[in-house]
C-alpha cells in the first residue's frame, strides 16, 4: 500500500467516511429523479432526501421542518447573514475572528465587527457595546477554524436579547461538528450552520438549521425549494451522505473526542518541548479535540508547508479558503500577534482517520524543518 503520508489538515476538509460513500452509490445509479417530480422514482429520492433532514433536525438540535439543505457552510453562513438582513433590515454583527464567509457578509452590509481577546474568545463588553435597537442580526461562530477556540455562545446569545431585542442569533458550527454535540451547545441560537465535508460527508452539501418564526429572505430565487429559502435542484446524493455522515458522528463523537485529544496533545507538547520559540495560540482547554495552531519565530508558513510536504506531512496555515494570500491570518491579528509570528503559524488539524503514527511523522519532521529555514534564513 503506498504511503499517502500525515493528513493533519482535517479543518480544511475530511476523507469521505465509508457510509456516506455507501449511502450515495444508489443515488447516483438508481435514484437519480428530480426528487420534485410526481413519478415513483421522483417520490422516492424525496423520501430519501427526507429520511436525511430528519437525522440532520435531530444532529442540530431542530426541528425537520427547520433544516434547509445548502451547498455547504459559505452559502449557509451568507444566507443567515445576507438573508436576514434582506428581511429585516437593521445592522449586522459578528467577532473578528468570524470564518470570511461570515466576516464578508457583514462587512460588506457596513456592519459591526466585535474584539476579542487575546485568547481569542469574544470580549463581551465589547460585544455589548455594539449592540442596540438596530441590530437585527449577530454571529458567532461555536468552534473557530483556525485555532480551534470555542467561543461562549449561551453567553452572546444572552447578551443578544437583553441588548438587541430585533437580533436574531447565528453561529458557523461548521468546525464544531466532528467535535461538539451542537444540538445542545447551538440550542441558544436562531441559525446554525453546518457544512458536510467538515464530518466525513461530501463536499458541495450543507445544512442551515433555520428556527420557526425567524424571519430570512432567499438569496437564490427559482423553483422555490426547502420553504423557498433556497431554491435549485436538491443534491440528493450529497443530502443522503451528509446524514450518513452525521449520524457516524453522532454515534461515535464522543470516543474520537477523547482518542485524538490525547493524541493532540501529544503533537502540541512534543513540538513545544522540541521547538524554541513555538508559540500556541490560545488556552488548550479551551480548543475543540482535534485542533493544534502553533506558531513559530523566524519562519514563514509558506516554506514551512512546502518542507513539510515535501516530507509527506500535509498541514496548513490559516483558513484553507485563505490559503497562499501574504497577509497573516486575520484571526491571529485579532488576538494580537504581531506579524512577524504570526506569520510562521502553522494549523495541525486532526480528524477520525488519524493514528499515532501521523502524530509520529509530524514530530520527527516539523522541529528539522523549522530549524533547517531558520539556519538559512529562509523563514
Amino acid at each position: 500500500m503506498p504511503d499517502t503520508g500525515a493528513y493533519l489538515d482535517h479543518a480544511a476538509s475530511t476523507p469521505l467516511c465509508a457510509e456516506a460513500s455507501d449511502a450515495m452509490v444508489p443515488m447516483h445509479r438508481e435514484l437519480y429523479a428530480n426528487p420534485t417530480g410526481a413519478h415513483r422514482m421522483a417520490r422516492d429520492t424525496r423520501r430519501r432526501i427526507d429520511d436525511a433532514r430528519d437525522v440532520m433536525a435531530e444532529a442540530l438540535g431542530a426541528a425537520p421542518g427547520e433544516i434547509v439543505f445548502t451547498s455547504g457552510g459559505t452559502e449557509g453562513d451568507n444566507l443567515a447573514v445576507a438573508g436576514r438582513h434582506l428581511a429585516a433590515g437593521g445592522v449586522a454583527v459578528c467577532s473578528a475572528v468570524e470564518h470570511h464567509a461570515v466576516l464578508a457578509p457583514v462587512e460588506h452590509l457596513g456592519g459591526r465587527v466585535v474584539a476579542v481577546h487575546a485568547s481569542g474568545v469574544i470580549d463581551m463588553d465589547a460585544l455589548a457595546a455594539a449592540l442596540d435597537d438596530e441590530v437585527t442580526v449577530v454571529s458567532v461562530m461555536l468552534a473557530n477554524n483556525e485555532t480551534g477556540m470555542v467561543q461562549p455562545l449561551e453567553q452572546v446569545a444572552e447578551a443578544a436579547r437583553s441588548r438587541a431585542p430585533r437580533a436574531v442569533l447565528h453561529t458557523d458550527a461548521v468546525q464544531a461538528f466532528a467535535w461538539l454535540d451542537v444540538a445542545s451547545q447551538a440550542a441558544c441560537a436562531d441559525l446554525v450552520s453546518v457544512s458536510a465535508h467538515k464530518f466525513g460527508g461530501p463536499k458541495g452539501t450543507g445544512a442551515l438549521a433555520v428556527r420557526e418564526g425567524v424571519a430570512l429572505s432567499p438569496l437564490l430565487l427559482g423553483g422555490g425549494q426547502e420553504r423557498g429559502l433556497r431554491s435549485g435542484t436538491h443534491n440528493a446524493a450529497g443530502i443522503v451522505g451528509m446524514a450518513a455522515a452525521a449520524e457516524v458522528v453522532l454515534k461515535s463523537r464522543a470516543k474520537q473526542v477523547v482518542r485524538l485529544a490525547e493524541l493532540r496533545d501529544r503533537l502540541a507538547d512534543g513540538l513545544l518541548g522540541a521547538v524554541e520559540g513555538a508559540v500556541e495560540t490560545g488556552e488548550r482547554s479551551g480548543k475543540v479535540a482535534g485542533s493544534a495552531h502553533l506558531c513559530f519565530e523566524g519562519v514563514e508558513s509558506e516554506a514551512l508547508l512546502f518542507l513539510l510536504e515535501d516530507a509527506g506531512v500535509y498541514a496548513s496555515a490559516a483558513s484553507s479558503c485563505a490559503s497562499g494570500a501574504q497577509d497573516p491570518s486575520h484571526v491571529l491579528a485579532a488576538m494580537g500577534y504581531d506579524r512577524g509570528l504570526a506569520g510562521g503559524s502553522l494549523r495541525l488539524s486532526l480528524g477520525y482517520q488519524t493514528e499515532a503514527a501521523d502524530i509520529d511523522r509530524a514530530l520527527a519532521v516539523i522541529p528539522g524543518a523549522v530549524a533547517r529555514l531558520r539556519a538559512y534564513g529562509t523563514g
